[in-house]
C-alpha cells in the first residue's frame, strides 16, 4: 500500500469547492483537487429528517502524513458543521504519478 491517498469532500456549492481546491494545492496540503463540474445528488439523514441536496464533489490527491493537515485545512474553509472528509488508500497506481503525488506536498527547500 502507498502513502498516498485520495479524500473525498462534498462542497455545497461550486464556487466553495474551487476555494477549498485553491487554498489546498497553493498551501502544498494536496498535489491535486479535482472538482467534478455536475452537482451529485445526495441522500442523508440530518436531525432526525430525511434531506436532499446537490453538492460539488472534491477529489483530492495529497498523502496519508498530510491528512490532518488538510483536514484542518478543509474545516477552516467548509460552511457545514459536519463535512464528508473522507480518505481512501491508493492501493497502487501509476510510479511516477505516485511520486509526483509525494514531491507536490513535500516542503520545498529553502
Amino acid at each position: 500500500m502507498s502513502p498516498e491517498i485520495l479524500m473525498l469532500v462534498t462542497c455545497g456549492s461550486a464556487r466553495e469547492a474551487r476555494r477549498i481546491a485553491r487554498s489546498l494545492v497553493n498551501a502544498r496540503l494536496a498535489a491535486c483537487a479535482s472538482l467534478i463540474g455536475s452537482p451529485v445528488r445526495s441522500v442523508y439523514m440530518w436531525k432526525g429528517n430525511l434531506e436532499r441536496a446537490d453538492e460539488f464533489l472534491l477529489l483530492i490527491k495529497t498523502t496519508l502524513a498530510r491528512f490532518k493537515k488538510v483536514r484542518g485545512a478543509i474545516l477552516e474553509m467548509h460552511s457545514y458543521d459536519v463535512p464528508e472528509i473522507i480518505a481512501l488508500p491508493i492501493a497502487a497506481g501509476h510510479t511516477k504519478y505516485l511520486r509526483w503525488i509525494q514531491s507536490s506536498v513535500s516542503p520545498r527547500k529553502r
